[in-house]
């Protein structure tokens, strides 16, 4: 692992990372890109139904944000594992820039089409695999292992307030000045976002050196094997694999499960995807301090527990207040969740293997979501609106019994 400069740390404080130097405009990077995200994760939709009357087409830009892990995914990590991981990121985010300025151009001209919007969204999602893992196994190197989940955690809290927060809400103001503008402000926000990771001053991990030969599929079986044969993060893989089984089924039918089974309307449903980021924010605000006090393995079950009990109530009581503060406890718990998930990842990761790791787990996890998003819609047609958070709920309880091998590992 790379040394970090002490002026990179928190002051007298090496749990807690500072914010000027590194880790502060890695920070800025990703928070601007999510802002971007944001902007184009609600322009896209409403650009695809204005193309397409096709059900099917429409859905199809859904499931190029998950198809590209499934395919790239494992290749993406074994790359940044091999590559200056900065270098990596900010060639990719300059390359994403490129592509969202010509499509921007495109919809400005009047020349898009659902065939040009369906490549743009798997084309981009593509570039995020060796972003993601690229990004994560860098992390270490600028905020030293001791400050990691403090540092996950502010990440993860930025990108919630910005997204959530600032960029959706933006979105109707900019396609007022035009349907081109959402994309064009996508594209500033990559090239923002290059330039920021591009004056990283980090020196690169060192890695042991390759066997003559060595190819990605050598690389990738590696990474895989480390995720196998580590009990802690096997079972955390599986653990997550099937919680996220269960958010798909949640997501999908979420929006069906508070119009029509509550009744509430759209009032309603952005009243509960409004406190569900709040209790996000909130929870990224204190992941860290939860984490340290219960130790990782136990926040984990803690946090898995508490979502079960909201998926019970939202499931099984008939009221948009219990609906609205089930679904704050769940974004509460789910953020927590994830900072715990990606430290004890980082943690446990062999130095240069961090990228295959984390795409392996990446790939088997996000797999579960579009899983889950039928068998909601299953359940929905045949059970009840009300049956997918019931389902998600046991999904839950069997992703937090598959900690149990986790926690006996004794890594907190």
């Amino acid at each position: 692992m790379a040394a970090v400069d002490a002026g990179e740390l928190g002051a007298g404080n090496p749990a807690v990372p500072a914010w000027r130097g590194g880790f502060g405009r890695l920070w800025a990077a990703a928070v601007v890109s999510r802002f971007g995200d944001a902007l184009r994760g609600a322009a896209l939709p409403l650009l695809a139904v204005s193309l397409t009357d096709s059900p099917v087409l429409v859905s199809l830009v859904t499931a190029c944000g998950f198809l590209p892990w499934l395919l790239f995914g494992l290749i993406g990590g074994a790359i940044a594992d091999r590559v200056d991981q900065r270098r990596a990121m900010w060639a990719v985010d300059g390359a994403r820039a490129v592509l969202m300025a010509g499509f921007a151009v495109a919809v400005w001209l009047d020349q898009a089409t659902i065939g040009l919007l369906l490549a743009l969204a798997f084309a981009l999602t593509t570039l995020q695999t060796l972003f993601d893992n690229a990004a994560t196994a860098l992390l270490p190197s600028v905020v030293g292992q001791e400050a990691l989940s403090r540092a996950n955690a502010r990440l993860m809290t930025g990108q919630e307030v910005m997204g959530r927060f600032v960029g959706a809400p933006l979105v109707p103001v900019l396609l007022g000045l035009g349907a081109a503008m959402p994309f064009a402000a996508d594209a500033v926000t990559y090239l923002a976002a290059a330039v920021l990771v591009a004056s990283l001053g980090v020196t690169p991990p060192q890695r042991a050196p390759r066997p003559p030969g060595g190819s990605l599929r050598r690389d990738i079986a590696e990474g895989l094997a480390v995720l196998w044969r580590d009990r802690t993060l096997r079972a955390l893989c599986a653990s997550t694999t099937l919680c996220n089984i269960g958010i798909g089924a949640l997501i999908a039918t979420l929006v069906l499960h508070i119009t029509g089974w509550l009744g509430a309307g759209n009032t309603g449903y952005a009243a509960v995807i409004t406190v569900y980021g709040i209790g996000s924010v909130i929870g990224g605000l204190v992941a860290a301090r939860l984490t340290e006090k219960l130790g990782r393995t136990r926040a984990l079950v803690v946090c898995g527990t508490a979502q079960i009990g909201a998926l019970v109530v939202l499931g099984a009581i008939r009221s948009l207040p219990v609906a609205v503060a089930a679904m704050g406890l769940f974004g509460f718990a789910g953020i927590v969740w994830n900072v715990t998930e990606v430290t004890m990842m980082q943690h446990s990761s062999p130095d240069g293997a961090l990228g295959r790791v984390s795409s392996a787990f990446r790939t088997l996890s996000i797999a579960g979501a579009p899983l889950g998003a039928l068998l909601g819609g299953v359940m929905a047609e045949a059970w009840g609106l009300n049956t997918p958070a019931l389902g998600a709920a046991a999904l839950f309880v069997c992703g937090v019994a598959a900690l149990v091998p986790g926690m006996r590992s004794g890594i907190n």
